[in-house]
């Protein structure tokens, strides 16, 4: 008899009770309502015609802007404005102003955030995979002033030691956290050996000022061959990140291989493990390490067997779904799920899978009435939101 690895065997089993299905409805009926654990809701449709979006930010209520920034990977900014009576409307002029992007594989323009003073500053930032010599690219983040439809004064503040031939694990989510420092991930672009090697910027999240200055107490600021910017390092392709809206703590979603992708409590300075210790296997079934976990080295809060492919995340504080209050909502792009995980405190007690085999969910976010908004990758591609059935 062929010998086959415990995580493996493991691959295969879950792998065969998820395709049966989970308990309890999670498809919609007659009337269009997914019912689900606690809540029961609608799929509405915000706009069409997105070309693979990736990010999405929300202006102030009242902006004379526009309501939602969405990012298009090939490399446009876009607004998404409020109509006139209610309702939405795709502007068809992209915001000008926005850099040359390596738009190839994983590639292209990323996320967007609001900088914590917005209203005053308007400043708005682009993470996104930036072209170089001989076919390399490697991730960049830019700031600009939003006027109108135009980004002005754009100037980079990081450009990633990340430089790589190859479309694969540009990260690259960015968040504020309370005290306005900006938090931007970075995949191992392709290389998982790097992602142990704190002398360049593949497999980590950094941690900025707002205009890319390092934070004087950053875990390894002065300590000689580690950059300065890293927060924390070992992860493979990090596609979400959120800052827990009661604890104030980071949390980020990593993509794996084929099976364990994880959802992970941020700490400054910690090595999630990746490839040292995973959950999965390679794409072709090869075993990466037989080790799951090692000492000195972060275990995921929750961990994926298969893989549904993580990407955007969220974690829940409206009024809209007052059950989901702190749980963390994940993007499922392979998986074509949206999965809710049920937070206490930091540990998971469980998952629900929604929205099955239905799309690739790119994005989550909470919007401003508490509602759900979801990006799907595709190149003909809505923007949805998830509407509460009284």
């Amino acid at each position: 008899m062929t010998g086959r690895s415990p995580i493996a065997t493991r691959l295969a089993v879950t792998a065969l009770v998820l395709a049966c299905g989970p308990t309890g409805p999670s498809g919609a009926d007659a009337q269009g309502i997914h019912r689900t654990e606690h809540h029961a809701f609608t799929v509405d449709t915000v706009v069409t015609g997105l070309e693979n979006p990736w990010g999405m930010a929300f202006l102030p209520e009242g902006d004379a802007s526009g309501a939602i920034l969405v990012t298009e990977r090939p490399g446009r900014l876009r607004l998404v404005r409020s109509a006139p009576g209610g309702g939405w409307t795709l502007d068809p002029q992209p915001v000008s102003g926005v850099p040359e992007v390596w738009a190839r594989g994983q590639g292209g323009l990323l996320d967007v955030v609001l900088h914590p003073e917005f209203a005053t500053n308007r400043l708005v930032y682009l993470s996104y995979s930036k072209p170089g010599d001989g076919g390399e690219a490697t991730t960049a983040v830019i700031r600009g002033r939003l006027e109108g439809s135009a980004l002005v004064d754009v100037e980079e503040i990081l450009e990633a030691s990340a430089w790589r031939r190859g479309g694969a694990h540009f990260g690259s989510r960015m968040a504020f956290d309370r005290d306005g420092y900006l938090y931007v991930t970075i995949g191992d672009r392709g290389q998982m050996e790097a992602a142990q090697d704190r002398s360049n910027h593949q497999g980590v999240t950094l941690r900025l000022h707002d205009d890319g200055r390092v934070p004087d107490d950053n875990p390894f600021v002065g300590q000689s061959g580690i950059r300065p910017e890293i927060w924390t390092y070992g992860n493979r392709s990090p596609q979400g990140l959120a800052v827990h809206p009661e604890t104030g703590e980071l949390w980020q979603t990593e993509h794996g291989p084929q099976g364990g992708d994880e959802l992970n409590r941020l700490r400054a300075g910690a090595n999630y493990g990746w490839p040292v210790i995973t959950y999965g296997i390679g794409y072709d079934d090869s075993v990466i390490t037989d080790e799951t976990e090692r000492e000195g080295m972060e275990q995921p809060v929750h961990h994926w067997v298969p893989s549904i492919a993580t990407s955007g995340l969220a974690i829940y504080d409206g009024d809209a779904f007052p059950a989901w209050r702190g749980d963390a909502f994940v993007g499922g792009l392979r998986g074509l799920v949206l999965a809710r995980v049920d937070l206490e405190g930091d540990r998971a007690v469980g998952w629900e899978p929604m929205l099955q085999s239905w799309q690739r969910i790119r994005d989550v976010r909470v919007g401003p009435e508490g509602y759900l908004y979801l990006l799907i990758d595709d190149g003909e591609a809505p923007m949805v939101r998830l509407v509460p059935v009284d």
